[in-house]
């Protein structure tokens, strides 16, 4: 079995952490971490973009439901997860886009 595509989108929130301080060193295929945040309290089903060391945002709050769902049930690293656009030009939340697969069976 090999990686499923599971979706795309943008970084919510992206120039409210670090985003914009590691903006040169993001580019396409960089790899990221995910970690569902329930103690959220703006949205319990959050799930933070990690680069290293460096929150960069969220995975959208409209796209978030099917991963906090895995995470809460202690599935959590079963996904990958890179960028896979980088618009320097673009609105800033606009800027990096992701892509998050489901990892292939060992």
């Amino acid at each position: 079995m090999k990686r499923k595509h599971l979706l795309n989108c943008g970084i919510a929130g992206f120039t409210y952490y670090d985003g914009p301080v590691v903006f040169g060193q993001l580019q396409i295929g960089t790899p990221l971490r995910l970690v569902y945040e329930p103690e959220n309290r703006y949205d319990p089903d959050a799930i933070v973009l990690y680069f290293e060391e460096h929150k960069l945002g969220f995975i959208p709050r409209n796209e978030n439901k099917t991963l906090s769902l895995f995470f809460e049930q202690g599935y959590g690293d079963i996904f990958e997860v890179y960028i896979n656009r980088v618009s320097p030009d673009e609105h800033p939340e606009n800027q990096v886009g992701v892509v998050v697969y489901v990892k292939e069976r060992e």
